[in-house]
């Protein structure tokens, strides 16, 4: 067990007014630096682990002056957050308090933490794999239930076995490979490479596994971008207010109302969207209504989902036909508003498998028809229990772990006298990219850019 022979602290609420403040010091140093500021009916060194104490902090160099009445916790190493010695301190919430302490605690011996350093410890003492240390942030930046649920799961290890059951699995039918290298190849039973590519095909299924759950990994963690789109007038800033519940977007009868994106966020059945409003798309001379309707084109193509909106009391024109045919129907939701003013859009002439549903807003009819097309084009599984799902990291390292995979069973199956050579080597390529998802490899390179994602008190 590593433990590091500098203390760290940082303020570990978020700032602003509230009830606590929590001030975290980790390191060999954490009960002394708490034995020169607490003065309460308890020592923090007679303190055993798991327990509290109530009394007021003092600066060190002036035990008159009180800072405030705390709660002082008390980890004894191993059994904290980051298996080193940690002290806590709950002192009353605000700003100016938490720092008044902080500082104490940093001129009594502390250094100051970097983003994320309380959890690289945890890592580098094995408390957590690197997974599991992800898992930390995206639970703190989760925006949704089904997002936190998956975080969950992901900090309890779920992730984690499966990673670790592809490695093992690789490893062993690398070390047998290699054990085949022992004999010539007239000596070697008839069916030993069937049977190890048959082994090694297991895993690569294992890891295309993975790799499928990526897209939801990444709506869940980054949310997707909705761009609402459409000729002006069609109500596209109503059908954005609908879905936030609130006049955000600015509604007038005037043409070219909105000349910029608006970019708002809710949640769809568990999954963050980034919602955008788009100026109208039309020929104009207006140069602030051109850039508009420039960055407008920009979101659409970027869109994980286009909500084209067209007026269904009008028929469709051409530049409303030209801009569906641009449209991946896969990604497009086609709505058709102001249907109680009349259906005068053949839906015949929409682009083959593209979506559409029929709305009247001011009416408050059609929203819910649209989130259930929403929900569908997220592929959102209503009743599925949460499971941890990868990252844009782990589908990266994935994809490079599964071609080395695939290149190996490709030599096996191929056969020849240097298939088991050849095969091996590109499995501890495998091996190598894969060792470095839960951290059974890593760079300060790989942590720096880990852990930076984090907030300094976590």
């Amino acid at each position: 067990m590593l433990i590091h022979d500098d203390t760290i602290a940082a303020i570990a609420t978020a700032p602003g007014e509230a009830g606590v403040s929590i001030t975290r010091v980790s390191g060999p140093e954490a009960f002394a630096i708490a034995e020169t500021l607490f003065d309460g009916k308890t020592r923090p060194s007679a303190m055993a682990g798991n327990s509290f104490a109530y009394g007021r902090l003092h600066a060190a160099d002036d035990g008159n002056a009180t800072l405030d009445e705390v709660i002082l916790l008390a980890y004894r190493a191993p059994h904290s957050y980051t298996r080193d010695d940690v002290i806590e301190i709950q002192s009353h919430g605000g700003s100016v308090s938490a720092r008044r302490i902080l500082r104490a605690v940093l001129e009594a011996g502390a250094r100051m933490a970097e983003p994320g350093e309380f959890t690289r410890r945890a890592f580098l003492n094995g408390r957590l794999d690197l997974l599991q240390a992800e898992a930390v942030a995206d639970l703190i930046r989760a925006r949704s239930d089904r997002a936190a649920s998956a975080a969950v799961e992901q900090l309890a290890g779920k992730l984690s076995d499966a990673f670790n059951q592809i490695y093992d699995n690789l490893i062993t039918v690398a070390a047998d490979i290699e054990a085949t290298l022992d004999f010539a190849e007239e000596e070697l039973p008839e069916e030993t490479l069937p049977a190890l590519s048959a082994r090694l095909r297991d895993v690569v299924q294992a890891m295309q596994d993975l790799l499928a759950t990526w897209e939801e990994g990444h709506l869940l963690r980054d949310g997707a971008l909705v761009v609402i789109s459409g000729q002006p007038n069609v109500g596209k800033s109503t059908l954005m207010n609908a879905l936030l519940g609130k006049s955000r977007a600015i509604v007038t009868d005037m043409a070219g109302t909105t000349r910029d994106t608006i970019e708002e966020h809710l949640v769809v059945d568990g999954v963050p969207l980034r919602l955008v409003d788009t100026a109208g798309i039309r020929d104009v001379d207006c140069v602030i209504e051109k850039e508009g309707i420039r960055r407008a084109r920009a979101s659409m193509d970027s869109a994980d989902i286009n909500i084209h909106m067209l007026d269904a009391s009008q028929a469709l024109d051409t530049q409303d036909a030209a801009m569906l045919q641009r449209l991946d129907p896969q990604r497009t939701i086609v709505v058709l508003n102001k249907s109680d003013l009349g259906n005068r859009v053949d839906t015949a002439a929409l682009p083959p498998d593209m979506a559409y549903c029929r709305s009247a807003l001011r009416r408050g009819e059609g929203l819910q028809a649209l989130t259930d097309a929403l929900a569908e084009h997220l592929h959102v599984q209503h009743n599925a229990p949460p499971h941890a799902v990868i990252s844009e990291r782990h589908r990266d390292l994935v994809h490079s772990a599964l071609g080395d995979t695939e290149s190996a069973l490709q030599q096996l199956e191929d056969g020849g006298g240097d298939a088991p050579i050849l095969s091996s080597q590109a499995m501890r390529e495998a091996l190598e990219t894969l060792g470095t998802v839960t951290g059974r490899a890593y760079s300060d390179a790989l942590l720096d850019t880990v852990f930076s994602r984090f907030c300094i008190g976590k």
